[in-house]
């Protein structure tokens, strides 16, 4: 079950000649991940971040340069050009503000094992 709908990215990103079965998918997918990391978000979080998920994937075809590219060239006469994306090519990933709105950016955890052991103990 996807949390938003072709509609919802032709809201936000002008996409034709992008496929919607192709775009319901990664919905799909983004449904997976999302899930993954908080199933309990708001249905509002889960849909934002999903637009925001298959919006990367898809890329920016007006301006030629996949969104998420973090180093580009272009020549002219040479015929050259070439970019470097930061997390690949048409993945689909968690950004840092994707994380923070579904509740799970920024936290730091750990675990004692003494903890543990200290409770087995007490038991005893």
């Amino acid at each position: 079950m996807a949390y938003a709908t072709y509609g919802d990215i032709c809201e936000r990103k002008d996409i034709n000649g992008i496929d919607k079965e192709r775009v319901e998918t990664l919905l799909e997918d983004a449904a997976v991940i999302i899930d993954v990391y908080n199933k309990s978000a708001s249905d509002t979080a889960k849909r934002f971040v999903s637009c925001n998920m298959v919006i990367r994937a898809i890329g920016s075809s007006d301006e030629g340069v996949p969104i998420g590219t973090t180093q580009a060239t272009l020549s002219a006469l040479g015929y050259s050009q070439s970019w470097t994306n930061s997390y690949g090519s048409g993945e689909l990933y968690l950004s840092k503000m994707d994380k923070k709105v579904l509740g799970i950016g920024g936290k730091v955890g750990c675990t004692n094992p003494y903890t543990a052991f200290t409770e087995v103990e007490g038991d005893r």
